[in-house]
């Protein structure tokens, strides 16, 4: 693996994913034929898919003819966590018109190295839930209730079940992608010998 942090092994495409307060930098070598950096300016933006107002933006420097894009980990820190959505933009320095010539998104994960933050994914923590639920409703036989005419009706252990079985499915699916990311076999793949 070569070192992340020199600007000569920078990859030439933008990040999927990053964790919040790492230094992060790319370059975008497909640019400088139609824009040369010495006349335009490309910047992401990026917006968290929540619609909130939580927007960052990275410009890029020259490398050569090409972009280089960096976000210092200080900076980085500050970012929320989740899923952002991004837009390239290129500037005319000449006039400042701008042009919108990429977009994506990118996924941003909690630093498990902070105090407090649970790593697990949302499917995860309702997997969890939903059997810690179950676990306890072998205990409870009582499916609602009333008091002072306000009344409480709890989920059937087959709608738990249900419910378990659903965020299990995207549970397994998350650790299946993250297996074939890591270039590791998934769960699902089926081996088969020929002899």
């Amino acid at each position: 693996m070569a070192n992340l942090f020199d600007a000569a092994n920078a990859p030439t495409t933008e990040p999927a994913e990053f964790v919040v307060g790492d230094f992060v930098q790319w370059k975008r070598t497909d640019l400088s034929g139609d824009y040369p950096n010495t006349a335009y300016t490309a910047t992401y933006i990026s917006r968290d898919a929540t619609g909130g107002s939580h927007e960052f933006q990275v410009t890029g420097t020259a490398s050569g003819d090409d972009y280089l894009f960096t976000i210092l980990g200080t900076a980085s820190s500050a970012f929320d966590a989740g899923h952002h959505h991004w837009h390239l933009e290129i500037v005319r320095n000449s006039d400042s018109e701008r042009i919108v010539i990429d977009q994506g998104h990118w996924d941003l994960n909690e630093d498990i190295d902070v105090n407090g933050t649970d790593p697990r994914t949302f499917a995860e923590i309702m997997v969890n839930k939903i059997e810690t639920i179950l676990k306890g409703k072998a205990d409870s036989d009582v499916g609602s209730y009333s008091i002072a005419g306000r009344s409480l009706t709890k989920m059937t252990f087959a709608e738990l079940e249900e419910a378990r079985d659903k965020y299990m499915s995207i549970y397994n699916r998350e650790k299946s992608n993250e297996a074939v990311k890591r270039g590791k076999p998934s769960p699902n793949t089926i081996k088969v010998r020929f002899s």
